[in-house]
């Protein structure tokens, strides 16, 4: 994927924080990726599908993103986490005749030893994707990197 998707979207400071500490979950759909707020008291009564249209998080079903100007948080969450963009971005071409992905249902962005790993090697993280001020979870979570 040659865009990044989070800079085709127009939102705010605050949405992108919350995108990004919030706990989300993630399961591919048939119309796109369902995203859970763990980080909410009743988990099951804040989750709505996001649709990625070429790449790139277009709508979702939650009252925000209806309501308000610019992306909702569940968008920027989809958007900041590449890996989930391109896997239902290569389901969607499945539906169109291709060969299909095996996919383990729910999509966890954070894998706890392969980011203390990833740290512990060196490995770059995404950080920049999400500008020089909003760390990626993933850094904030093994302390390479804080919120503010």
């Amino acid at each position: 994927m040659s865009t990044n998707p989070l800079s085709k979207l127009e939102f705010t400071r605050r949405t992108a924080k919350r995108a990004q500490y919030e706990a989300f979950e993630y399961t591919l759909t048939s119309t796109g990726v369902l995203v859970k707020n763990g980080s909410h008291a009743k988990p099951d009564e804040h989750e709505y599908v996001v649709t990625v249209t070429n790449g790139i998080p277009t709508a979702c079903e939650c009252p925000a993103d209806e309501h308000y100007e610019g992306a909702c948080k569940h968008r920027v969450a989809v958007a900041i986490r590449r890996p989930i963009v391109q896997a239902v971005t290569h389901q969607q071409l499945a539906t169109d005749g291709g060969q299909t992905i095996e996919s383990r249902g729910k999509t966890d962005h954070s894998d706890p030893q392969t980011d203390s790993e990833n740290v512990a090697s060196g490995e770059d993280c995404d950080c920049p994707e999400t500008g020089d001020s909003f760390p990626c979870w993933n850094c904030v979570r093994t302390g390479r990197r804080g919120l503010e």
